[in-house]
């Protein structure tokens, strides 16, 4: 990665447009780079401790679904090949090793697996092989990476430089009512001795509440937090699901000055991130992996 360009830059809304006038000022700790023409976000604070981490832009791929769209993921209707000539790419960049994408299925659940070696490389090639009924992955294999796929949904990288283990959660409102963050790092507790307070927690690119309308049912489920919502006139809400996120981490012990947000909208910001909602369904998904290099 020693040729990699890192431009700095300020949210909420970036655009392909005006990324470049991002390179003044670090903002939140999160630094957008380019490598071999892919572009990606990464946490520095994650990078200094020696935990690779990289959130991708959706330029410069090959995709059937998404013309241009660095597509990294093989359960949304794309061409498996292409996907993968994606994953080729994305891995070159980040200087790792494709074969070891470890990849779970994501059903909006709370559940965490431990990555072991029985594990390493699982939904690499076939989504049909990745790890099932799971949502976050916590290992502390070196230089394994995991990597689940975003499109508004909010991606929580997790490390400890104490135990040297690592997470990943995928946490949509329902896996951020059922604890996904929380649990994440319970689990790391159990399987590696990490301890809350050592633990560094990174919220990357999403969608914020400036776009996120939510009806009673998801007001309900997260009235815990009543202060990430936004009530509008229209009897409806507006949810802060990465502010709810971080409240959570709070909670299960994390410290605050060790909870890192990227503060990146991605409906805002679909130029440069795929979105779901501002796409209606039909894109392709943000890779996001740490490593532990």
């Amino acid at each position: 990665m020693g040729n990699a360009k890192a431009q700095r830059f300020t949210p909420m809304c970036l655009t392909a447009a005006n990324a470049a006038e991002f390179v003044r000022g670090k903002m939140n700790g999160f630094v957008l780079q380019n490598n071999k023409n892919i572009w990606y976000g990464s946490f520095a604070a994650f990078d200094a401790l020696g935990f690779g981490n990289a959130f991708s832009c959706r330029l410069h791929g090959e995709s059937a679904l998404i013309s241009g769209g660095l597509n990294l993921a093989l359960h949304v209707g794309d061409e498996a090949g292409l996907v993968l000539k994606n994953r080729q790419a994305y891995a070159a960049a980040l200087g790792v090793d494709a074969g070891k994408f470890t990849c779970c299925e994501q059903v909006h659940g709370s559940n965490v697996a431990v990555v072991d070696e029985a594990l390493a490389g699982k939904g690499a090639e076939a989504y049909s092989d990745a790890v099932k009924n799971t949502d976050a992955l916590v290992t502390n294999l070196p230089q394994l990476s995991l990597m689940l796929f975003f499109a508004d949904c909010v991606p929580v990288i997790f490390a400890d430089p104490v135990s040297g283990s690592i997470g990943l959660a995928h946490a949509g409102w329902r896996g951020t009512v059922a604890g996904i963050a929380a649990s994440t790092v319970t689990k790391m507790q159990e399987a590696f001795g990490a301890k809350p307070e050592n633990i560094l927690a990174g919220i990357g690119p999403s969608i914020g509440q400036c776009c996120y309308e939510v009806d009673d049912k998801v007001f309900e489920a997260g009235k815990k937090y009543a202060g990430c919502f936004t009530a509008k006139e229209n009897g409806r809400y507006m949810a802060d699901l990465q502010a709810w996120n971080r409240l959570a981490l709070l909670d299960a012990g994390l410290l605050p000055q060790n909870i890192y947000n990227a503060g990146v909208c991605t409906q805002c910001s679909k130029e440069l991130f795929f979105s779901y909602r501002a796409e209606n369904g039909k894109t392709g998904r943000m890779g996001v992996t740490i490593w532990k290099k």
